[in-house]
């Protein structure tokens, strides 16, 4: 009984990122059937974890407040916006290839440079994303500077989107301004990822 709690506490655990850790360089397949390797895109990123059916998601993105976050980071930092899509084929948000990749990301009319498919979940698991949306903001320096939640509350109306402290939006200011971010790390929220 030790050894199964020891072996699930060290599964939990092995891979959760923190402000300040490396990131770790993945591979996936892009909504142009290309295969994107993280290392070779222009810093910053951002990794955000989709998935088209959770309400949480449907928030950021119905009202489009996504869209204009995507928009904010791309203008001010020249980087690249990642969205990544970790459900498992019979699971809610499931991209079943390129092709459906493309024209999802056509169909929410959003602004991020991929749309990649971790199709065995391997690089949500790497990266500890439990939930959609959920943010990596990963630095010039390969460093991450920012995990966790869009934004301060934690809901899937779009009345609080004005009433909440939107985090990506304050790390690019603060970067931009070679300021610390104040707000580094949150708790994600939103829909548990279908690994």
């Amino acid at each position: 009984m030790k050894v199964l709690f020891f072996a699930f506490l060290f599964s939990t655990n092995l891979f959760a990122m923190s402000p300040g850790d490396k990131a770790i360089d993945f591979k996936l397949i892009s909504q142009e059937g290309k295969l994107v390797e993280l290392s070779k895109l222009k810093k910053p990123v951002i990794l955000e974890w989709f998935n088209d059916g959770c309400p949480f998601v449907r928030k950021h993105y119905d009202s489009n407040n996504m869209q204009k976050t995507q928009k904010y980071f791309k203008e001010q930092t020249g980087g690249t916006w990642v969205s990544i899509v970790s459900s498992a084929e019979g699971n809610q948000g499931y991209l079943s290839s390129s092709s459906v990749a493309k024209d999802r990301l056509e169909e929410e009319e959003s602004n991020a440079n991929y749309m990649l498919l971790d199709l065995d979940g391997k690089v949500g698991q790497l990266y500890g994303a439990k939930t959609t949306p959920q943010i990596v903001y990963i630095g010039e320096d390969n460093l991450v500077k920012y995990y966790g939640a869009i934004d301060s509350i934690a809901s899937a109306s779009k009345q609080d989107i004005k009433k909440a402290r939107n985090y990506v939006i304050e790390a690019v200011d603060s970067l931009k301004a070679s300021e610390k971010v104040k707000v580094s790390k949150s708790k994600p929220y939103g829909c548990s990822v279908k690994y």
